[in-house]
């Protein structure tokens, strides 16, 4: 068989990025405000065309992104936040961090947030954060008319979502803010760094000046200045800025963020039809309304035994693959039973189920469709592997 493909080198920085890095080191302008025309506003300035929003506010990371939009929404301390319980351990670390408590939700076997769960627990909930986990879009309609009619601000964490739409309307925009991330295994590249959109001055107002725009440094802004000053010296800075390198490197990739949604998304549903011919193997369809842009691919193994699951996943590390099941993996941080800083952290059984047998593989857009094969290939033969010794075992 070819050799597997390096599944962990992130995405390539462009020329044009590189020759801006030197730039911008030659003049030694590397404050985010430093420069009349500084990267990273117009980095937030070209992001929010792209998808459609009136403002964007890049900032250190998306888990800043989030915490930022929870401080912004004025909620009172120990306010309750609704968010599912398949999501990366940042999600209810940022909720913490706006002095707040996370209530989690759980999501079902293709991994999207169960909605009648959603809807019991929402009433006790003061606002909610949807993460579109590894690119899975739950349903906004249902969820989007839910808070709605709650008066409940919903968040979005498309940190693994740029480039997804939902019925034709990017994810990010739906709800009252988008929290996106720019770290090195994302389609955007920049190895640390995050931005976030929103349509709602006020709230971007309040969210400029926090990521530490301080004295008049918000009028670098393309805000109305009444809103600035409403908040001026009124919220405290948590210097939490983009630096103007990380800027420099995403913005050239802006421009080849199409062709990557739309290789991400051949080289997933090639990968899905072929390992989703093996009886061993659920890929979860995507709902009707969504177009993702996956950069990785996850599939439940079923009928099989957790010793079955780890054998399978020992068989493929051999070949040279890591697929790693969520629940199985040790302190995982997509798995809510290893949030040992939550005060209050129930089980969730339906959740639980599913991540003991929801498979991670990454995928990366660049893959040809020919490494692809090899990728499929190498899983297909690990799993065959897998059952056939349990079979052996079973006979001695």
């Amino acid at each position: 068989m070819p050799e597997l493909p390096n599944l962990t080198a992130a995405e390539s920085i462009p020329d044009a990025a590189m020759a801006e890095v030197e730039r911008i080191l030659r003049t030694g302008d590397l404050f985010r405000y430093g420069s009349e025309q500084s990267p990273v506003a117009l980095l937030e300035s070209e992001f929010a065309a792209a998808l459609g929003s009136r403002f964007a506010l890049a900032v250190s990371s998306c888990s800043a992104a989030l915490f930022l939009s929870l401080k912004a929404l004025g909620l009172p301390r120990d306010a309750k936040v609704l968010i599912p319980a398949f999501t990366f351990a940042a999600v209810p670390s940022s909720v913490i961090h706006a002095d707040c408590v996370p209530v989690l939700c759980e999501c079902g076997s293709n991994y999207r947030i169960d909605l009648d769960d959603f809807a019991r627990k929402l009433p006790e909930c003061q606002a909610v954060i949807i993460s579109h986990m590894r690119g899975h879009t739950s349903d906004m309609d249902a969820i989007m008319a839910l808070c709605d009619q709650a008066g409940i601000a919903v968040i979005e964490d498309a940190a693994h979502s740029l480039g997804t739409t939902w019925a034709g309307r990017n994810i990010g925009t739906i709800g009252k803010v988008g929290c996106f991330s720019f770290q090195s295994y994302k389609l955007l590249n920049a190895g640390e760094g995050g931005i976030m959109i929103t349509d709602d001055e006020d709230l971007i107002a309040q969210a400029v000046i926090m990521s530490g725009a301080y004295e008049h440094n918000w009028k670098k802004h393309p805000v109305l200045h009444d809103a600035f000053a409403k908040w001026q010296n009124r919220l405290p800075l948590y210097n939490l800025r983009l630096n103007t390198l990380s800027a420099a490197l995403i913005r050239p990739q802006l421009a080849v963020l199409a062709q990557r949604v739309q290789k991400g998304r051949r080289n997933h549903d090639y990968v899905a039809d072929i390992i989703g011919a093996s009886a061993w193997v659920d890929v979860p369809a995507s709902l009707p309304s969504e177009q993702r842009a996956p950069d990785s691919i996850q599939f439940n193994l079923v009928d099989m035994t957790d010793a079955q699951v780890d054998t399978f996943v020992a068989t493929a590390a051999g070949k040279g693959l890591k697929a790693e099941v969520f629940g199985r993996s040790t302190d995982n941080a997509r798995a809510f039973w290893n949030w040992n800083f939550l005060a209050d952290n129930p089980d969730q059984p339906k959740t639980r189920a599913m991540l003991n047998r929801a498979c991670d593989v990454r995928l990366p857009a660049r893959l040809s469709l020919a490494e692809c094969d090899v990728v499929a290939s190498t899983i297909l033969d690990a799993l065959s592997e897998t059952m056939a010794s349990e079979k052996l075992a079973a006979r001695g």
